[in-house]
């Protein structure tokens, strides 16, 4: 059995990015396809990911949204129609310009049939959702609309990195259009929210909600909110967006309605959405050098429980008694739900099945042997701190809901820490620069005047500006590059 040092090679200290993908090999996420730029989310990985889509899901119905599903392949036409967007995205675009294979007469395939217009695949939904928002909506008692789709997306990348960045991924997209300016701004910001509290409350990720400056705002947007989340090696993950669209795809994709006067005028939307990047925020987070580290409300497991089997004479009373306690702890709930409880029965040394669920990150191990049967107990250990506990079986079955509100709790406490270890108020060039010297990474919090030179000189250091937090209240104080302007208070951050 390897150290508990040692499980994931190299380190975070040592190769932060190759630990990375070596947590998710060792936890078995996901794997690279033979497409390039796409992936394979296994078993576990997806079940994390429905665990996730269960939970959000839940919250957008709960703000009067429903599903619905639009089609993959965008007419060519479509996408031209919001001048920004088409800029925005041209270059991540995947094109369909035939429509069947036929044989070349050497044992090969070969494009056939020319469409008659290119078809993109689906990088984004606007345009398309646009034109049903557009047949819709005719009347002000048609709004609002209120519409969400989970999907996938095809952006070709040219630098991919499982979960953060690939050519393919999932996500959900919700799509809105509103009567009036404010309730469109009111929309936008209330699914903000959402975001956060899925990242806070559920993910255990603290979260800084904010505006994106003009330069990082979403192609055809007026406005874009985000939610930026600080990884274990200091750099930013924006890990959901939320955009006030005014009515630029309404007049690209004429929605228009009547309002109560009879006066025909453009909507008001909005476009929102978050994607299995989540899952690299997840990881990057809370995760160690033992590999995967979850939450418990997003496990898909919270409980694994390990039979100690030493000979074939216990083994099916010591199985009885794993079981038995299954069936106790699956009668518990935590957080509104029936606890999640797997006995691994496997036929597997006991220390390579602990390993295993120790990569996979499952908040509690819980292992019961000869020695545990003969007392009544149960040995415990926490996936976030490694606390081992020997407890009588009942005061287990009765304390486990609290003991997962407490590793969740720990896991979102932590990482609040680790943020504010590395972040910094920076008041001058020279100090912002310091602090991003070699491989040093963090938020620096400033006031910038959104100087166009600057930013760029900044940009090209690799720096970017994540967000105008919502929390600054639009103050204002001397520019760190400009100290004769005044600036707006910005987090910067190298970022994935």
């Amino acid at each position: 059995m390897k150290s508990a040092k040692n499980a994931i090679s190299p380190t975070r200290k040592e190769n932060y990015a190759e630990w990375y993908q070596q947590v998710i090999r060792a936890a078995d996420l996901a794997e690279s396809s033979p497409v390039r730029g796409c992936m394979v989310i296994k078993p576990w990985g997806y079940a994390i990911w429905e665990r996730m889509q269960v939970v959000l899901d839940s919250m957008i119905k709960e703000t009067g949204h429903v599903n619905a599903y639009f089609p993959l392949f965008i007419p060519k036409s479509f996408f031209e129609k919001e001048a920004a967007h088409v800029e925005g995205f041209a270059k991540e675009c995947a094109v369909v310009t035939h429509s069947r294979l036929v044989p070349d007469g050497n044992g090969r395939l070969k494009p056939a049939s020319p469409l008659e217009e290119p078809l993109i695949v689906r990088p984004t939904s606007e345009t398309i959702i646009g034109e049903s928002f557009s047949r819709w909506v005719q009347s002000y008692r048609d709004l609002p609309l209120l519409i969400n789709q989970w999907a996938n997306v095809v952006r070709w990348e040219m630098r991919t990195r499982l979960f953060l960045r690939t050519s393919e991924f999932l996500w959900q997209e919700g799509h809105t259009a509103h009567a009036s300016q404010e309730e469109a701004k009111a929309e936008a910001m209330r699914m903000l929210e959402v975001y956060r509290v899925f990242a806070e409350e559920h993910m255990a990720m603290p979260v800084i909600c904010g505006q994106k400056p003009e330069s990082e705002r979403f192609p055809g947007a007026v406005e874009t909110l985000a939610i930026e989340a600080m990884m274990q090696d200091g750099k930013a993950l924006q890990a959901g967006t939320s955009h006030f669209l005014g009515q630029n795809f309404a007049r690209a994709c004429n929605i228009q309605f009547a309002d109560p006067d009879g006066k025909l005028t453009h909507a008001w939307t909005t476009s929102w959405g978050v994607s299995t990047r989540l899952m690299g925020g997840l990881i990057m987070v809370h995760s160690d050098d033992d590999g995967l580290v979850l939450p418990p409300q997003l496990a898909p497991q919270q409980i694994v429980i390990l039979p100690i089997l030493h000979n074939a004479e216990e083994t099916q009373t010591i199985l009885d008694y794993c079981e038995t306690l299954r069936f106790r702890l699956r009668a518990k709930t935590y957080h509104g739900q029936t606890l999640r409880v797997l006995v691994d029965t496997r036929d597997r040394r006991g220390g390579e099945k602990s390993w295993e669920w120790i990569k996979k990150g499952v908040p509690i191990r819980a292992e019961a042997g000869a020695r545990e049967l003969q007392s009544g107990h149960v040995s415990i250990v926490r996936r976030d701190n490694g606390q081992k506990n020997l407890l009588q079986i009942n005061e287990f079955v009765e304390k486990a809901e609290a003991l997962l509100a407490d590793i969740q709790e720990s896991l979102f406490r932590r990482a609040m820490e680790l943020r504010a270890q590395k972040s910094k108020r920076i008041g001058t060039y020279a100090e912002f620069k310091e602090f991003f010297q070699g491989e040093g990474c963090g938020f620096a919090e400033t006031f910038f005047s959104f100087d166009g030179e600057a930013e760029e000189k900044i940009r090209s250091m690799g720096i970017t500006p994540r967000c105008i937090p919502l929390a600054s209240n639009s103050q204002t104080r001397p520019c760190f590059v400009h100290p004769d302007r005044p600036g707006q208070f910005v987090i910067w951050a190298k970022s994935y």
